[in-house]
């Protein structure tokens, strides 16, 4: 029989309706959805997204999403992060970091920590950043990574980020470890590279670790051997890394709805909740415990869902 004899051919996965949130330690030399497809097939899960990217040289925390989970990645995507860098001075290269091609080499200056600080403080609240070129996201329908590839100059417009801490733990000759906390958008290796120009040198990241991202502070991650091998083990090991749907909103208050109001949030229904004008933004739960909406108060304080979950019974 040939290779290409069915008899050959592994067997078609079998999908399944799942919902929940995996914590995945991601590993260096993966993109972000090469990890999420390859945790996919192992939970078998039928819809699946990720909560924004992790470049392949990056490890950490990334929160994956499956089934009505997925509702949740957008406000995932724009929570706040934490990273641990490290940073090479002295060289500059053309994607920002050490996969790319050294494109200037300059003497590092005599360097104390005082200066360094002086050079991160600036770095730090809200201020205007160029994306790197080398990175996802688009212009004219296009991923910038593809025209920097072709070999195409494209002016990359600076936008506004966050920058809550942005800290030198260590030094070790020319390469500084950092511990970053940012917003939505920010890129770390623009951070690096703006970081080397100030101090008169150049840098570009050589690691880069996330490792919460809210509200995960204190993320129990799973890596992707951990669920090879609780894959083999069965299923009930493998679920156990499956979070449910609530914990991506358990840094919001809790509403707990009666009969008659999980009945009109469930139907879609704008309503009067007392107290959702003081709470903000915040979970609805069932009398029953279920999981039904993400809302807000609107400017007449009537509850306006953001999104609603259909999730199957406990």
């Amino acid at each position: 029989m040939g290779a290409t004899d069915p008899m050959n051919r592994p067997p078609r996965i079998q999908f399944r309706d799942l919902h929940g949130i995996v914590l995945l330690d991601k590993p260096p030399g993966l993109s972000s959805n090469q990890a999420l497809q390859a945790v996919r097939q192992l939970l078998r899960a039928s819809k699946g997204g990720h909560t924004g990217a992790l470049d392949p040289l990056a490890t950490g925390l990334l929160p994956l999403c499956f089934g009505e989970a997925t509702k949740l990645a957008g406000s995932l995507l724009g929570a706040r992060k934490a990273y641990l860098a490290e940073c090479r001075l002295g060289i500059t290269t053309d994607t920002a970091d050490s996969e790319g091609v050294v494109v200037q080499q300059r003497p590092v200056p005599r360097l104390d920590d005082a200066a360094i600080e002086t050079a991160l403080a600036k770095l730090r609240g809200r201020i205007l950043q160029v994306p790197p070129m080398y990175s996802a996201l688009k212009q004219g329908g296009e991923r910038l990574y593809a025209k920097a590839r072709r070999g195409e100059i494209v002016e990359v417009p600076p936008r506004e980020v966050e920058v809550y801490r942005f800290e030198l733990l260590a030094r070790a000759g020319d390469t500084l470890q950092l511990l970053v906390e940012c917003g939505s958008g920010t890129y770390v290796r623009s951070l690096a590279v703006d970081l080397g120009e100030d101090l008169g040198c150049g840098a570009h990241l050589t690691a880069l670790r996330r490792i919460w991202v809210e509200p995960f502070r204190e993320p129990q991650m799973v890596t992707l051997e951990q669920l090879q091998q609780a894959a083999e083990q069965g299923d009930e090991a493998l679920l156990a890394w499956l979070l449910p749907v609530s914990a991506g909103l358990s840094d919001l208050p809790v509403l707990r709805l009666d009969e008659t109001q999980s009945r009109a949030i469930s139907r879609g229904q704008q309503i009067d909740l007392p107290g959702l004008r003081e709470a903000g933004r915040c979970a609805a739960y069932a009398s029953d415990g279920a999981l039904l909406a993400l809302l807000e108060p609107d400017a007449e304080g009537r509850a306006r869902i953001l999104r609603g979950f259909n999730l199957p019974p406990d």
